[in-house]
């Protein structure tokens, strides 16, 4: 081909336009070679797999503004402001000892501690008007965001893939603004499913996804989540027993405690529109170990209507010691083979419909790849012609 083409090659502003310009029709491609994929049967027998994982925008942590960091760095500019005041009075009063580039320095960086002041009090005013209460200056769509190692948040973007277990394709993938990963299962499922076509597929994804209300909803779609529930509850770090630590007596409709009494059934209650079933045990004054279990009077359990579904999952979880393998071996790589691919964790192109493209070719690349690597050149040229 180079030597057909005479070594030409396009530049970077050619191929910024074309991605620029060919956005859907670049993503409709992506989508075009997983039907392929499920045309032929690559799917019949996989697991769905969920993760996101966090990429940095063209926008970095002091272009991002949040109600906290604009009031530390107003603060903060108008202690520089009233230094430069106080030295330039000073240098006023004692011109000898005071030589004049050192005051012209200290006149330029009063003007722009004035200007940045300016700046950030523009910012202050639109800030209460975004969703979220932050800005973010160079791509207004990344936004900051906090990562597992402290102190190593980003401001960027957080991308969500589904992938099948077997062949480890990229099924579905979509470009967020949402820090954590709480609201995703169940539309990544649902993505993951139409991709395939698979009706009942089992769905892997780690305790970030744990929301009781997303595992309903990817139940209900034909599902089956398996997903664990996070470690550590505020009872638990207190030194306290959580719910985890009362069995649930579905004959009687009655929790046992630790200490063996029955909690049982007293009221409905209504809690963000769901129906919350509330139980406590009348023996809880005069529980020996009623110190390791609630400060309060009584320990009240709340029971919500889809608990059903999450023990039934938890018991699959038990049953199926290897599914965080699973999922690890899954879902890691390609993440990690599409940033080492980069070079760079980080996006080139700014705010989200541009972002969303520049993922797209790298999870078209991805799969490309993938599929070179499991039937060679010859045969994938064959499939893309059927």
């Amino acid at each position: 081909m180079g030597s057909r083409s005479g070594r030409l090659s396009p530049d970077f502003k050619t191929i910024a336009d074309f991605r620029r310009d060919n956005g859907p029709a670049i993503k409709k491609v992506c989508a075009q070679l997983i039907v392929i994929c499920k045309n032929i049967g690559m799917f019949t027998d996989s697991a769905l797999v969920i993760d996101g994982s966090k990429f940095k925008a063209v926008n970095s942590k002091d272009n991002n503004y949040t109600v906290a960091k604009l009031k530390a760095r107003m603060e903060q500019t108008e202690k520089r402001i009233a230094r430069y005041l106080d030295d330039l009075d000073f240098a006023d009063r004692r011109a000898e000892v005071f030589p004049k580039e050192r005051v012209d320095h200290l006149g330029r960086c009063l003007k722009a501690a004035k200007s940045l002041l300016v700046k950030l009090k523009a910012i202050e005013e639109k800030l209460p008007l975004m969703p979220d209460n932050q800005i973010s200056m160079t791509d207004p769509d990344a936004r900051a965001m906090a990562t597992r190692g402290k102190g190593t948040g980003l401001v960027g973007y957080n991308v969500q893939t589904t992938v099948d277990d077997q062949h480890h394709m990229i099924v579905a993938h979509e470009v967020t603004t949402e820090g954590h990963d709480r609201y995703a299962l169940a539309a990544m499922t649902e993505q993951g499913k139409e991709a395939t076509g698979l009706s009942r597929p089992v769905v892997y994804a780690d305790r970030g996804y744990f929301s009781g209300e997303q595992i309903l909803a990817t139940h209900n779609s034909g599902a089956i989540p398996l997903v664990p529930r996070p470690r550590t509850s505020g009872a638990k770090s207190e030194g306290r027993f959580d719910k985890r630590d009362f069995i649930y007596v579905a004959k009687d409709d009655e929790y046992e405690c630790p200490a063996g009494e029955r909690a049982i059934y007293r009221f409905d209650s209504k809690e963000k529109g769901a129906v919350v079933k509330k139980y406590w045990s009348s023996n809880c004054p005069h529980c020996p170990i009623k110190a390791q279990c609630t400060p309060s009077i009584y320990r009240r359990i709340s029971r919500m209507g889809y608990e059903d579904i999450l023990d039934e999952m938890q018991a699959r979880i038990d049953a199926n010691p290897e599914a965080s393998k699973i999922r690890r071996r899954t879902v890691e790589h390609p993440f990690g083979t599409i940033k080492s691919w980069m070079g760079a964790t980080h996006f080139l192109t700014k705010t989200k419909t541009k972002v969303a493209t520049e993922m797209s070719l790298h999870v078209l690349a991805y799969n490309l790849k993938r599929l070179i690597a499991i039937f060679g050149v010859t045969k994938f040229q064959e499939l893309l012609r059927t």
